[in-house]
């Protein structure tokens, strides 16, 4: 579904990814961790051209990212995405958020758009704050609103970057859980983030980034049992040890 083929990227003199590769294969989901300025984000935002890279290649369901023949919209258009700051329009209701897209990118009719948005709502515990808008709603419901509406489009597959960074820690479960039912049902996976518990809940493999390099892509189970870089023990010493 994804395959990312040494990709590298800077800007001006600094290097922020080098040498990255790695694949996704369809149902799977990855978790992409790593310390702070490791570029973890950046790698995700360039699997949807969202950050432009200067060498590589990166194809998502047979199309290449990088190619400029490639029309970018489209693609972004099928593969979700939830950022760590939700990104909702805040104007709007919750309801428009979810219709809006369907509607301008998909062509569909505003009652479908709207049937379609108010099940997804449904599905994430949310449907009683329809007509509500994202200033009056807690973070950890903004950030499920915002999963919500990345499927509304109909994905391939989503990317996450750090979805739960933003939110106070009682409201980390309620969008972890989310994000379990997604794996769950298979829908294929990029996740970043620093939540141990659930890359070791669902995820397939881990990616561990050092420095804009990949330094380790393996089975959840090599990763947590027996990391093989040194760089990687650290970081799990620390992180596990609280």
């Amino acid at each position: 579904m994804i395959s990312i083929r040494n990709v590298s990227k800077h800007y001006g003199s600094f290097q922020v990814l080098t040498d990255c590769s790695a694949d996704v294969q369809k149902g799977e989901v990855i978790v992409v961790c790593g310390p702070s300025g490791s570029g973890k984000s950046t790698l995700i935002k360039c699997v949807n051209g969202l950050e432009p890279f200067q060498q590589g290649e990166i194809v998502v369901n047979g199309i290449s990212v990088g190619d400029r023949k490639t029309n970018l919209p489209k693609l972004r258009a099928h593969v979700g995405m939830v950022f760590q700051h939700f990104e909702l329009f805040p104007h709007m209701t919750i309801a428009q958020n979810l219709t809006i897209a369907q509607e301008k990118v998909l062509g569909r009719r505003h009652d479908e758009a709207l049937e379609k948005g108010i099940k997804l709502l449904d599905r994430v515990g949310l449907t009683a704050h329809a007509g509500k808008r994202p200033g009056e709603l807690s973070g950890g419901q903004q950030q499920r609103v915002a999963i919500a509406r990345a499927l509304a489009m109909d994905p391939i597959c989503m990317l996450f970057d750090e979805p739960t960074s933003a939110l106070d820690p009682e409201m980390i479960n309620e969008v972890l859980d989310v994000m379990v039912e997604l794996a769950q049902e298979g829908m294929t996976m990029m996740v970043v983030t620093h939540e141990m518990g659930f890359a070791r809940k669902v995820a397939h493999r881990v990616v561990f980034m050092d420095h804009g390099r990949i330094v380790e892509d393996a089975s959840k189970d090599d990763f947590f049992g027996s990391p093989r870089s040194e760089r990687a023990q650290q970081f799990l010493a620390k992180i596990l040890h609280h």
